[in-house]
């Protein structure tokens, strides 16, 4: 190319808007947590409603998981699967239970693995390896293994996520920053210093509004929790745009009772789980809509 061609192709470029140079495809999950319908029927439901895939613990029965394959075949559904460290068992039979567990995911070809990892009561050393098994896997496999920012794992405070991933660069995160909200007891700004530090590992997105009292908002399109809204949706674009991926995947992760408050005696939920996720997609997606 001329040298004043690349001149002139370099000043056109800086007068792009950042969008025109960043675009970004946007994958969004949904999340199968306190689902009550019939496999089949359930995702028809997701794919009427414009997910391209569900984010789903591994099914336990043959059954069970039969029925998942041939209903996301049908639907032409992409899957997540979710895999966690069982607090409940020794250290050592636990590493073991979840190595096999990722091995058994693995033969399916996810989009990716959201891991569970470790406990808050272990030690960082303990923790650690957990992250080297997955590490080994994910590059044997070439399935992207990431692991949850979640109260009661090793993550469970910003502090926590850093340290680690300074121990142990090669981590990637799926950011549920709404666990430390109310960890920190505050709405956490994405010029935060800490948070700063680990955005550039963020490969996956768990879109629930979180707030200085809890881990999720009772409805996230109430005027009262604009701000809250705004705060999660300005991180998360922020590490949309800023990520090498050119396709970003985000599961909208607003969950069923007692994680969406009731009425008291009732039960009865005050808000629909559902259209709060849907909601949290298409306010997502319209932060990119001039892309």
């Amino acid at each position: 190319m001329h040298a004043i061609t690349k001149i002139l192709l370099v000043i056109l470029l800086g007068m792009l808007p950042y969008s025109l140079l960043a675009q970004k495809k946007l994958m969004f999950f949904q999340t199968d947590w306190g689902n009550q319908l019939p496999m089949d029927e359930f995702l028809a439901k997701v794919k009427s409603d414009g997910y391209d895939g569900i984010e789903v613990w591994m099914p336990g029965s043959d059954e069970a998981r039969a029925t998942l394959k041939n209903g996301l075949d049908k639907y032409g559904l992409k899957v997540i699967f979710l895999n966690g460290t069982n607090k409940s068992l020794p250290f050592e039979q636990s590493l073991r239970a979840y190595e096999k567990g990722l091995q058994e995911i693995i033969g399916w070809n996810p989009v990716k693995i959201n891991n569970h990892t470790g406990s808050d009561f272990w030690t960082e050393e303990q923790n650690l390896e957990f992250l080297k098994i997955a590490d080994r896997l994910a590059k044997a496999s070439g399935i992207p293994i990431i692991h949850e920012t979640h109260r009661g794992r090793f993550s469970y405070t910003l502090p926590a996520a850093v340290s680690m991933l300074e121990k142990f660069p090669e981590l990637k995160y799926n950011l549920d920053i709404s666990h430390w909200m109310v960890v920190h007891e505050k709405l956490i700004q994405k010029t935060d210093s800490q948070l700063q530090k680990i955005m550039p590992s963020v490969e996956h997105i768990h879109a629930r509004v979180g707030f200085a009292e809890g881990p999720q908002v009772n409805n996230p399109a109430a005027p009262e929790w604009k701000n809250a809204l705004k705060v999660h949706l300005d991180i998360w674009e922020e590490i949309i745009r800023n990520s090498d991926d050119e396709t970003f995947t985000i599961t909208t992760e607003f969950g069923p009772p007692p994680y969406l408050p009731t009425i008291p005696f009732t039960n009865k939920p005050i808000a629909d789980q559902w259209e709060a996720n849907v909601f949290i997609m298409k306010a997502i997606q319209e932060r990119f809509a001039n892309d």
